[in-house]
C-alpha cells in the first residue's frame, strides 16, 4: 500500500485535483470545469482518483483544500489542511524552484503574482474586476476569431511581427483587433498582439509596482499557451519557466502541506472516507440571518438531510450551534 495525500484546488472556472506520495511524486491529476457546480465537480473529479487509486493501491492519509471554494470542498472531503491560493502556488513553485523569485498565476478568470525572498512569499497581488488579464479574455477572443483556444498558442508562436493591440480593458482590445483584422494584418500576428495585450495588461495591473526577478515561474491553465510564454519572455527581458503539471500546482501545493502536517503531527486524517463521499446527495442553501444588524447571509451544505457546515455568519452563530449539537450527541 502507498501513504497519498489529496490535495483539491476549486475555482470558479477550473475543478483540479491531484493525489501525491510521500516523496511529493504525482500519483494522479484531474482537470475538469466547475461548470457552475462545484459540488458535482468535486464529486466526479474525486470518483475518478478513486478509480486510480485503489489501481495504484493507495490510502489516503491526509487532505487539503485551496481555492475560492476550500471551505466547501473541505467540509465535502473532510480536510486536514485549508490554505489560500497564494501559499498553495508559492509551496508547489518553491519545492520544484527553489530559488524562484516571481510566480505569475494565471487562470480563467483570476491572476496573481507572488513574489518570493528566500523561498518565503515577501508580497503579492491579484486582479480586480478586469477580465483582460485572464483566460477568459483569450477565450472570447479565440471564439470571436473561430479558432479553438487549444491551438491559439501554437497560431502565436508562428507570428513573425506581432500587431499591437490595446491592452488596458478587454472592450477596447477587441474593437482593437478587429480593426486590425480589417486591415488585413496576418492572423499569427494579431493572435501573437493579443497574447502581449494580456501580458501588458498583467504587468500594469497585477504587477504594478512589484520588482519582477528572476528566475520567473508561469503557472495556472493558462501558462498552456506558448505564445503567452512567449510574449513574457518578450517583454519581460528574461526566461520564464513552465512546470510540467503546470495547471494544477495550486493543488500539488496544498496536497504537500496537509502531508507536511500529517507527517509532522502523526494525527488521523479528517478525510471522510469514499462511502460518504460518493454515495450522499450533498446540497447547498443560503439565508439571511436576523439576529443583528449585519444581516449575514448563511451558507448551509447539507449531506441528505444531515447539516453539515454553516459558515458566512461573523457572529459565529450558526457554525456554534452546529458545534454544541454535536457535542451534545
Amino acid at each position: 500500500m502507498v501513504d497519498g495525500y489529496l490535495g483539491v484546488d476549486i475555482g470558479s472556472v477550473s475543478t483540479n485535483l491531484v493525489l501525491i506520495d510521500n516523496g511529493c511524486h504525482l500519483i494522479e491529476k484531474i482537470y475538469l470545469r466547475t461548470q457552475g457546480n462545484p459540488i458535482k465537480a468535486v464529486i466526479e473529479g474525486f470518483a475518478a482518483l478513486v478509480e486510480t487509486g485503489s489501481k495504484e493501491g493507495v490510502t489516503i492519509k491526509g487532505v487539503g483544500t485551496t481555492g475560492s471554494g476550500r471551505y466547501l470542498s473541505a467540509v465535502l472531503l473532510g480536510a486536514d489542511v485549508i490554505k489560500n491560493e497564494i501559499t498553495a502556488h508559492a509551496v508547489a513553485a518553491a519545492h520544484l524552484y527553489p530559488d524562484v523569485k516571481t510566480i505569475i498565476e494565471i487562470g480563467g478568470q483570476d491572476s496573481k503574482i507572488i513574489i518570493l525572498k528566500n523561498g518565503i512569499v515577501n508580497d503579492f497581488a491579484m486582479n480586480t474586476v478586469c477580465a483582460a488579464g485572464t483566460g477568459s479574455f483569450l477565450d472570447q477572443q479565440a471564439s470571436r476569431l473561430n479558432i479553438d483556444i487549444k491551438d491559439f498558442g501554437r497560431r502565436a508562436a508562428l507570428s513573425q511581427q506581432a500587431v499591437r493591440i490595446a491592452g488596458r480593458c478587454g472592450v477596447f482590445a477587441e474593437s482593437d483587433m478587429i480593426h486590425k483584422q480589417q486591415m488585413g494584418y496576418p492572423m499569427e500576428d494579431i493572435i501573437m498582439g493579443l497574447c502581449e495585450s494580456l501580458v501588458r495588461n498583467y504587468l500594469n495591473n497585477v504587477g504594478k509596482g512589484k520588482k519582477i526577478e528572476g528566475p520567473v515561474v508561469f503557472q495556472g491553465g493558462v501558462a498552456a499557451n506558448a505564445g503567452l510564454r512567449r510574449a513574457f519572455e518578450k517583454i519581460l527581458g528574461m526566461s520564464v519557466k513552465v512546470p510540467q503539471h503546470y495547471d494544477v500546482m495550486g493543488a500539488i501545493g496544498v496536497a504537500m502541506l496537509a502531508m507536511e502536517k500529517m507527517q509532522w503531527s502523526r494525527a488521523i486524517t479528517q478525510f471522510r472516507g469514499d462511502a460518504f463521499i460518493l454515495k450522499g446527495s450533498f446540497k447547498t442553501s443560503s439565508h439571511e440571518c436576523q439576529g443583528c444588524p449585519n444581516i449575514c447571509e448563511v451558507v448551509c451544505i447539507k449531506r441528505d438531510r444531515e447539516v453539515l457546515a454553516y459558515w458566512g455568519d461573523r457572529c459565529k452563530k450558526w457554525e456554534n450551534s452546529l458545534s454544541e449539537k454535536t457535542h451534545a450527541v
